[in-house]
């Protein structure tokens, strides 16, 4: 009987170092230099990774000079949470435009589209800008987000109910 009690106690001394539950004391002494070196290392990276985490957008380096708007038509539009976009379109050039986001200027070129959309875009910065009849928005491509949403100028921004009673009005 104690011979199957003996192999049973093995048994579970060897199951439970197995399982990483008995803490071996020669372990630490026997640390292996590289090993040591690359938890250090996943360390450092995790603090990394929260640093990164806390910046919302990255400055980006541009050597691009800043578009001349000096005879531009300027449109303001308002968007969504309180964002504001400025327009500078010249009409000799409509395959370029400026647009100012967040105290910047942009230049911004035009990209053809199938769905008759304006689009815009400024691939240093990954910014679009996309405009339809009805508004326009401001996305980063690099980020993957939408900036600015539901963009509209003083023309989008009137009441349709105007031009609705407008129509009946020229049937009669």
């Amino acid at each position: 009987m104690t011979t199957h009690f003996t192999q049973y106690l093995a048994a579970c001394a060897f199951a439970l170092a197995a399982a990483g539950m008995c803490n071996v004391a020669t372990a630490a002494d026997n640390t292996h230099p590289k090993a040591e070196a690359v938890l250090k290392g996943k360390a450092k990276g995790k603090k990394a990774h929260a640093k990164k985490a806390v910046k919302e957008e990255p400055e980006v380096v541009s050597t691009e000079p800043e578009p001349d708007i000096t005879s531009s038509v300027t449109v303001d539009y308002n968007c969504e949470l309180g964002n504001k976009v400025t327009i500078y379109t010249n009409m000799t050039d409509s395959d370029h435009m400026a647009l100012r986001w967040k105290k910047r200027l942009h230049q911004m070129t035009r990209v053809g589209t199938s769905t008759g959309a304006s689009r815009f875009e400024n691939t240093t910065f990954g910014l679009v800008w996309i405009g339809i009849p009805a508004k326009s928005m401001l996305l980063d491509s690099k980020a993957n987000r939408q900036l600015a949403n539901e963009c509209k100028n003083a023309e989008q921004d009137k009441p349709l109910v105007a031009t609705a009673a407008a129509e009946p009005a020229a049937k009669s």
